[in-house]
């Protein structure tokens, strides 16, 4: 068993060809810039549109736990909150949902296979994101070998920040990883992550080194890695690998932030703009310099 947040099909930016993107929750870092804060917490939890809601309590008044309150806004006692689904099942315009369910490998094989024909015409697969899904590693593992069984191409969108002999065991059913890199400082990474990214760049080696095709991606964060000394470093670093020939850069966006009040979150968010164009450039151009193909997305 797993736990998954989402199921994003026909896909067409997590790897080759058309693809079916499965979204596995728990993630060891703790970026305030993600997309996908939903994909953090390994556990599922309790998601709620604003927009939706017609403020008619009907999820209050069915929680057996009593652990809704609906004034300005919803708010959950997390300490009662058991996920029950009873206030989700009560709401009319499904302003409340649990995100996050627990699945066998044989129910997400199913929904993949629905997809099979797009892989084989376009020359697309299976890819495996989250949060970080290696923080699955026994799930994925099964996941993997099920895709390989099957002829699908598999594809493992990764933070790196995973045990090296966990990486190295998956690493024999994945066709492809996508790996981040965030930035070549330790300090800065470690300050905004909660993790060094010395394990993170060992492993991108390590995988290198065994002969494993990466893309590399970078996310371009505004005031925390778009400076020219990290694109230097960075192109420097990926340019040295045997294996790794591409590297995306990934501009930021506001995305995380609506999805961040839905978890009734506040934050902490990074408050930044989108990069503009001008230095999106500038950073393809220093990147490109070090003999890498520079893709704008993913």
């Amino acid at each position: 068993m797993g736990v998954v947040f989402d199921i994003k099909r026909y896909a067409i930016h997590d790897g080759p060809g058309i693809r079916t993107t499965i979204f596995l929750k728990g993630c060891p870092l703790d970026c305030p810039w993600c997309h996908n804060p939903e994909g953090k917490r390994p556990q599922p939890e309790l998601m709620w549109w604003s927009t939706r809601c017609l403020g008619c309590r009907s999820c209050v008044e069915a929680c057996p736990r009593e652990a809704l309150t609906l004034e300005a806004a919803l708010t959950v006692d997390q300490e009662r909150c058991d996920l029950c689904g009873a206030c989700a099942e009560a709401c009319t315009t499904e302003a409340l949902e649990i995100v996050g369910h627990e699945a066998t490998v044989e129910e997400i094989m199913k929904e993949i296979r629905k997809d099979a024909v797009f892989y084989e015409e376009s020359g697309g697969g299976v890819t495996f994101s989250g949060g970080e899904p290696t923080m699955q590693a026994g799930f994925l593992r099964e996941l993997l070998r099920a895709c390989k069984e099957e002829g699908f191409h598999t594809a493992v969108d990764t933070s790196g920040n995973v045990d090296p002999v966990a990486l190295l065991m998956l690493s024999d059913d994945v066709d492809l990883f996508l790996y981040d890199i965030k930035t070549m400082d330790e300090e800065t990474h470690r300050d905004h992550t909660g993790a060094s990214n010395r394990l993170i760049l060992e492993n991108l080696r390590r995988l290198s080194d065994a002969g494993k095709t990466v893309i590399v991606r970078m996310p371009l964060i505004p005031g925390f890695n778009d400076d020219e000394e990290n694109a230097q470093k960075t192109g420097e670093f990926v340019s040295s690998l045997a294996t790794v020939k591409q590297i995306c850069i990934l501009p930021y966006h506001k995305g995380g932030t609506e999805k961040l009040g839905r978890l009734m979150e506040t934050g902490p968010y990074y408050e930044t703009e989108p990069p503009e164009d001008e230095k999106i450039g500038e950073i393809k151009g220093i990147l490109e310099e070090y003999g890498l193909e520079v893709k704008i997305g993913g």
